[in-house]
C-alpha cells in the first residue's frame, strides 16, 4: 500500500499546479502598450539572467547527490579537500558579471520608464485627471469638459497623461495591460504617462488595499480609434448628469461596486480643488501659491497708494 502512495501523489502534481495557476492571468506578459512591453522585456531579461545561476545550481545539486551517493563506490572520496582555484573563479566571476549586467539594465530602464517622463510622440496627448474615492474611480477629462466613474476611453497610439490624486485613503492606480502603477494620495498629485499600441478593452484596478470595498474598486480602460473616441465624447456630452459640487459631495461618500456613470459637464478645476482641500492638513510650512501672492501684493500696493494720496491731500 505504501509503495503505491507516492507515485499517486506525484501524478497529482500537474493537477495541483494547474489549480494554483487557475486564478492567474498573463496580462503582464501580454501588454497592449509600449510601456507595458518595455516592462515585460525587463522582467524576462532579469529572470533569464538570474536563471544563469539558478539552473546550474539546481542541476549540480542533483548531479552531486547522485554521484556521491553512499552506494556509488567508484566516487573519489577526498575528505581533506578544501580549495579549487577554478571553482573560486567560477563562483565569483559569473555572479559579479550578472550583477553588473542587472545594474546597468536597472539604471537604464529606471530612467527610461520614469512614470513622470512624458512619452515621445507626434500626436497630441490626452489628459485624464484621476481621483481615487471610497471605493470607485473618478475620471475627469479637462479638455473635453466631461467626467466618468469606473470607465475611461482614449484613442490608441496617443499618449495619455494621467494626473492622479485621492479624496480618500491612499490607493494605487494600475492598468496592468498598459504597464506602470503609481500611488494616489490625498493632497498630492502624482503623474503617469501611458500609451496603447492597439485597440483593446482592459481592466484597471487599485493595487493598494483601501478598506471594505477594495475588491470592487475596478474600472474599464478602453483604447479605440480617434473617430470612435470623438463619438464617445459626443455621447457623454449628452448624458443627463452634471458633476457639480453637490453631485460630487454625494459621489465622494463611501459606496461599493459602483456602476459606470457619465457626466456631461464638470465643475471647473474640480481636480485642483480636491487637491487643495487637504493643504492645511499637511505637516510643515504651507504651500505658497504664486497667483495668490501676486493678488495680495497688488492689493497691498493699492492700499499704500491710497494712503499716500490721502496724506498728500491733508
Amino acid at each position: 500500500m505504501s509503495k503505491n502512495r507516492y507515485p499517486r501523489l506525484l501524478g497529482l502534481l500537474p493537477l495541483l499546479g494547474t489549480l494554483l495557476l487557475g486564478g492567474c492571468n498573463m496580462t503582464l506578459l501580454d501588454p497592449k502598450g509600449q510601456v507595458g512591453l518595455d516592462e515585460r522585456n525587463l522582467i524576462i531579461t532579469a529572470t533569464l539572467l538570474m536563471l544563469l545561476v539558478v539552473v546550474p545550481v539546481i542541476v549540480m545539486t542533483f548531479l552531486f547527490a547522485w554521484k556521491y551517493r553512499a552506494s556509488n563506490t567508484n566516487a573519489t572520496y577526498t575528505p581533506k579537500w578544501n580549495h579549487s582555484t577554478k571553482i573560486e573563479i567560477a563562483v565569483w566571476t559569473i555572479p559579479v558579471l550578472i550583477i553588473i549586467a542587472l545594474g546597468y539594465i536597472t539604471y537604464k530602464s529606471t530612467h527610461a520608464l520614469d512614470p513622470y517622463k512624458p512619452l515621445e510622440s507626434d500626436v497630441k496627448p490626452v489628459t485624464i485627471e484621476v481621483v481615487a474615492l471610497d471605493w470607485k474611480w473618478l475620471f475627469i477629462y479637462p479638455e473635453q469638459g466631461i467626467a466618468t466613474v469606473n470607465k475611461i476611453v482614449f484613442p490608441a497610439h496617443t499618449p495619455i497623461n494621467f494626473k492622479i490624486t485621492s479624496d480618500a485613503v491612499m490607493n494605487s492606480f494600475f492598468i496592468p495591460a498598459l504597464g506602470g502603477q503609481i500611488y494616489a494620495m490625498a493632497g498630492m498629485q502624482t503623474k503617469l504617462h501611458l500609451i496603447a499600441n492597439e485597440n483593446a478593452e482592459m481592466d484597471g484596478i487599485s493595487a493598494n488595499y483601501s478598506g471594505a470595498g477594495f475588491t470592487g474598486m475596478k474600472f474599464k480602460a478602453i483604447a479605440t480609434s480617434q473617430e470612435d473616441f470623438d463619438a464617445w465624447v459626443s455621447e457623454v456630452k449628452k448624458a443627463p448628469k452634471q458633476l457639480e459640487q453637490a453631485e460630487y459631495a454625494a459621489l465622494a461618500k463611501q459606496s461599493q461596486n459602483n456602476p459606470v456613470e457619465l457626466y456631461s459637464s464638470v465643475t471647473p478645476n474640480l481636480f485642483q480643488i480636491i487637491v487643495d482641500k487637504y493643504e492645511g492638513m499637511k505637516p510643515g510650512p504651507k504651500v505658497k501659491h504664486e497667483k495668490k501672492e501676486k493678488e495680495v501684493a497688488a492689493t497691498q500696493g493699492m492700499d499704500m497708494n491710497s494712503h499716500s494720496a490721502a496724506g498728500a491731500e491733508e
